[in-house]
């Protein structure tokens, strides 16, 4: 992702509008077969609907990048296709029901000095890096031959902005996360769809429950089971809280159960139900759905986070599910509010296993705390603050799977939960201003050559 722009922008700077518009769309359309198989099953008109867009921006980024480039504008050039791109993706994120999900920022997830910068400015700050450093070799290369000085100013410029920001990252990766260590338990199956309501998810319950005293055995002070295990509706749900809580009271530990609650035959909730010794029973709604399967559930509005004792005592933990974490909110709402873990029941489609599921790993560097993932048809993960994966494995290597891990839980203050998507905005801000001075060269009639002569000349 580093490198992928750099020859769409090198053939851009040189070429005819058309031309250079076709094969940036055309790049960026192949770079997004990547994801074919994701969307296969959707069919085509899914897959070009999500990247068409994208195409046609990325397109515009380079074409401003061209013209600014050629009227002398070097340094508007530079910043001309990380502002496109980065205010694309942030309104993106307000206006799609999918929030950040396919942000290019997640391409760095495994990076971790680059992955400390979104505890600063969030994706946005990783995808403008990924633009910016691409953008300015290309300039560099460009005017090399006319205006050498220029290009080593613009290509040190550019290394030094990219340095800063990893040395930032290396620097925080050797400050611990605060807080005490708990021990957590994750737990989930590859059986396909919910149970139905009744026996079915009464006997599934059961089989979780004896998994979750496994765990508890093994010194699990958390257990977080799956999204979505079975469909309760209202006068079940007694009978599975007192099952869970059974198990909470017995063994002292915390449960995080992901169910269909049908509350009436108007609302119904994808809910995570918490336990907790001697508690009475907490639950989450999730806030953000997936359309159009989870059309039928009414989203949640609050937060559910609480104190717990033990070891761990004082420490707060915060519960959300799956998509929830695909948006800046709510974790950053319970960044604010100072939860140091976040439990998540999860429910992947196998093939999206890694990629969507650490998408959640972002939030945890942005809003400073753990994570527990327990996702269906995907993989179970712990991640602490600093976007380690500490522990992980399968859905599908056992008919359950289970996980034990360790990690810290004490809240990081950071700076994306002072400022929040400021730097969406500074994006926009930039953009206006890049878009400000093409209009201004446009009218002052500047030449083409006026300032930087192309290669060919």
């Amino acid at each position: 992702m580093w490198l992928a722009p750099l020859p769409v922008l090198f053939f851009a700077l040189d070429s005819p509008p058309w031309e250079a518009a076709l094969v940036a769309a055309g790049a960026w359309l192949a770079g997004c077969l990547n994801l074919w198989s994701y969307f296969r099953a959707l069919g085509p008109l899914a897959w070009v609907v999500t990247f068409g867009l994208s195409a046609v921006v990325f397109a515009m980024g380079v074409l401003l990048t061209r013209a600014l480039t050629r009227r002398g504008a070097v340094w508007s050039a530079l910043v001309a296709l990380p502002a496109v791109w980065v205010a694309f993706e942030y309104l993106r994120n307000l206006l799609w029901p999918h929030g950040s999900a396919v942000s290019v920022a997640y391409s760095q997830l495994d990076f971790l000095p680059l992955l400390q910068w979104a505890s600063v400015a969030g994706p946005w700050g990783i995808a403008f890096v990924l633009m910016l450093f691409p953008a300015g070799l290309a300039l560099g290369l460009h005017l090399w031959r006319p205006a050498r000085r220029q290009a080593v100013r613009v290509a040190a410029a550019t290394l030094a902005a990219v340095a800063a920001v990893l040395i930032f990252g290396a620097v925080r990766l050797q400050i611990s996360q605060p807080g005490p260590e708990v021990s957590v338990g994750l737990a989930a199956s590859d059986s396909d769809g919910m149970s139905r309501p009744g026996a079915a998810t009464a006997q599934l319950f059961e089989e979780y429950a004896h998994k979750a005293q496994e765990l508890t055995r093994r010194g699990a002070q958390v257990v977080v089971l799956p999204e979505n295990l079975g469909v309760v509706l209202d006068s079940d749900v007694a009978r599975a809280d007192a099952l869970f809580q059974a198990v909470a009271d017995s063994t002292y530990a915390v449960l995080v159960v992901g169910m269909t609650h049908v509350a009436s035959q108007t609302m119904q909730h994808n809910e995570a139900r918490i336990y907790a010794p001697a508690v009475a029973v907490r639950s989450y709604a999730k806030e953000h759905l997936l359309p159009p399967w989870e059309n039928m559930y009414t989203p949640g509005t609050a937060l559910t986070s609480f104190k717990v004792l033990g070891r761990a005592a004082g420490a707060s933990w915060g519960v959300a599910i799956c998509k929830d974490f695909d948006f800046t909110e709510p974790a950053r709402a319970y960044g604010r509010a100072g939860v140091g873990l976040m439990l998540a029941p999860a429910w992947d489609f196998h093939v999206d296993g890694s990629w969507h599921g650490h998408m959640a790993v972002m939030r945890a560097v942005e809003d400073g705390f753990s994570l527990a993932r327990s996702a269906r048809n995907g993989v179970l993960t712990v991640a602490d603050d600093r976007g380690r994966i500490v522990a992980e494995t399968a859905s599908d290597a056992a008919p359950i799977a289970l996980l034990m891990s360790s990690v810290r839980v004490g809240h990081d203050e950071t700076l994306f939960l002072l400022l929040g998507d400021w730097f969406g905005w500074f994006a926009i801000a930039l953009l206006a201003s890049v878009v400000a001075r093409r209009v201004s060269l446009l009218s002052r009639g500047a030449s083409t050559h006026s300032n930087v002569p192309t290669r060919s000349t």
